[in-house]
């Protein structure tokens, strides 16, 4: 073996099709952190209270978090490319109409059917670019992240922009960008074959069954309960225009993409995915409670939650790859449900928050917040064996890569358990070839290889 790491083709030369898709992760993820920037505005403008406001979080989130558990049987009846479509298409009218609404009603309505679409998109989108993605399942990762990442980080400097010219200016703007969006996946992704076995309704919910995915699903709740608290209520504490709240969270989701994509795999190949979640999530409680101790310092408060991205970054990329890698369901039925799961805390806690400050006071939710991810850092300890095992198989196949750069077998963990795997010295392998993944929710096609 000589330097496979270095030789290793780029995950960031890809087929058109990728880039399509890719292009419109941006857009969804812009979604999260777009109306950041304007939520005191709305609140203002609209005469709504603050947890009235956050509800534009918790109808998204939550519509989100349901609806992924039919993305797979949509999606293995009309084909990954129609349910891309859709989605997207879904977003597009439901992002105009919550920009013409008159009323904080209307808009929550229209996020949650912007929610709809957003979970078509999502849960789809990764099986595709998993799919047609050159340098196996860690490239397609790494470039799933690097899109979340960006999205994340011009979401709110897009909607400070637009915001600081009118409230209604982020949710056209977003409208515009998926419509591009969805031009370019009807042109460059190529129609897939239904698959021949359709998906059951209650797949993603047996899924749970499975102990390792139930509980790094649960972990990802607690831990965007925490995160979503943060997004979802530290503007109206830090009292700054729709556009300095955008710089703000613009520079918080720099560092969110620079440690998804970069970070992320240094610290796990260095420490382990283990420890280097369980030191993350610990600092991601110390944020918390900096913030629940000190709301009333705007100044502690601006630094706390920009630095508070690194540390989501590390987690989205960590705690998405943990799930994927040692669970034993099929890598769509596991993307279905661990979205579920999770987007149901990210949508809970922003109303939760503004709630709790109105019931009791500004500290309550953000020291709740803390204690959760806490808790979360604890329920991860309990799949440990089969974190280190995945890890040790992926080292096996870094080690099995050829001389030429080209990845060797790459491991498998389910349906063999990645615990016994790891005991045994050995794991599944099947021949790297072309991946095609037909569907989001568990019908990963005629042709696997991960």
């Amino acid at each position: 073996m000589s330097g496979p790491a270095a030789q290793a083709p780029s995950p960031f030369r890809q087929p058109r099709a990728v880039y399509a898709v890719g292009f419109a992760c941006v857009i969804s993820f812009m979604g999260i952190g777009l109306v950041d920037p304007i939520l005191p505005a709305l609140a203002s403008r609209l005469k709504a209270s603050p947890a009235q406001v956050e509800l534009l979080f918790t109808s998204y989130l939550v519509v989100t978090a349901v609806a992924m558990l039919i993305t797979g049987w949509v999606s293995s009846r009309i084909g990954a490319k129609r349910t891309l479509v859709a989605g997207l298409a879904l977003i597009v009218v439901f992002a105009a109409l919550a920009g013409a609404s008159s009323g904080i009603a209307g808009i929550v309505g229209f996020r949650a059917g912007w929610g709809l679409g957003n979970a078509l998109f999502i849960a789809t989108s990764l099986a595709v670019i998993v799919g047609s993605a050159s340098g196996g399942f860690a490239g397609a990762i790494v470039l799933y992240e690097t899109a979340l990442g960006i999205g994340i980080a011009s979401g709110p400097l897009l909607g400070g922009l637009l915001g600081n010219v009118s409230w209604r200016g982020p949710f056209f703007g977003v409208s515009v960008l998926m419509l591009i969006a969805l031009v370019a996946t009807v042109a460059w992704v190529p129609t897939s074959p239904k698959p021949a076995q359709k998906s059951s309704l209650r797949e993603p919910i047996l899924a749970l069954r499975d102990r390792n995915l139930a509980r790094t699903s649960v972990t990802g709740l607690l831990y965007n309960w925490g995160f979503f608290t943060v997004l979802g209520y530290a503007p109206f504490l830090m009292g700054l225009t729709p556009l300095r709240l955008g710089a703000v969270f613009c520079a918080w989701g720099i560092l969110v993409a620079i440690f998804a994509v970069f970070c992320a795999p240094l610290l796990k190949r260095r420490f382990g995915t283990a420890r280097t979640l369980y030191a993350s999530l610990v600092l991601v409680a110390v944020a918390l409670a900096v913030i629940g101790i000190w709301p009333g310092n705007r100044t502690a408060v601006i630094i706390t939650v920009i630095a508070s991205g690194a540390l989501i970054g590390l987690n989205n990329t960590l705690v998405t790859t943990a799930v994927m890698s040692i669970s034993r369901v099929p890598r769509g039925t596991a993307s279905a449900t661990y979205g579920f799961v999770r987007f149901i805390g990210g949508g809970l806690a922003p109303y939760a928050a503004g709630r709790l400050v109105e019931q009791f006071n500004v500290h309550v939710p953000f020291l709740i917040g803390a204690g959760t991810v806490l808790a979360g850092a604890v329920l991860l300890s309990t799949v440990r064996p089969a974190l280190d095992a995945a890890d040790a198989a992926e080292v096996l196949a870094d080690g099995a890569a050829g001389a030429d750069g080209q990845p060797g077998p790459v491991p498998v963990p389910g349906p063999a358990r990645a615990g016994e795997a790891g005991q045994a010295g050995q794991s599944a392998t099947v021949t790297s070839v072309p991946l095609t993944v037909t569907t989001a929710a568990g019908v990963d096609g005629s042709r696997h290889s991960v």
